[in-house]
């Protein structure tokens, strides 16, 4: 059996679970999320103990790997509801500023225009440090939409590896180069 798929996921007190074939309710303190599991996998959520369990129909490698995955994405959704995922970003540059307005996030990250970037349902951004080095922080209770709009958002100004300048997670780690040498002599 996956080492992962045969762990139960227990389940907070203010956790609510609703399950209707295999689509899996979950709201808590945070929100609510809705996810669709593959029809081979197989959810039970015993209430007396408090914990959902899943189980594969095949041991066929497939489904092996599905079980694991479900099981990993079922924890991810309840600890989504309870304490929530953020990512911290840091934009670093001489003038790069980054603000919201309404429902988007403007970055003015040394292009011509700033880039205004769409900010999903259920995504909140909070701008902690206005100036240089910007910090943002980007939460929600589902954990693939925090890391995908993360994502946009860096892709917009990835860090550059000579000053270090544009938009990086917070603990990465850049990979600086040297710059050009000046040489004495000539040829």
């Amino acid at each position: 059996m996956s080492r992962i798929g045969k762990q139960p996921v227990k389940v907070p007190k203010d956790v609510k679970i609703v399950l209707h074939d295999n689509a899996l309710n979950v709201e808590g303190p945070g929100g609510k999320i809705s996810r669709t599991f593959h029809p081979e996998i197989c959810i039970t959520f015993n209430p007396d103990n408090g914990q959902i369990l899943v189980k594969r129909s095949s041991d066929e490698k497939f489904y092996k790997a599905l079980h694991g995955l479900t099981r990993s994405i079922v924890a991810s959704m309840i600890k989504g509801v309870t304490t929530g995922y953020s990512k911290n970003l840091e934009i670093v540059g001489l003038g790069y500023t980054a603000k919201v307005q309404g429902k988007d996030l403007v970055l003015s990250v040394g292009y011509t225009h700033p880039n205004r970037l769409a900010i999903p349902d259920g995504i909140k951004v909070e701008i902690k440090n206005p100036t240089n080095p910007v910090r943002l922080t980007v939460s929600g209770v589902d954990k693939q939409i925090v890391g995908q709009f993360s994502a946009e958002i860096r892709r917009t100004k990835p860090p550059e590896p000579y000053k270090g300048m544009g938009i990086k997670y917070e603990n990465e780690v850049i990979r600086r180069k040297a710059g050009k040498a000046l040489t004495s002599g000539g040829a």
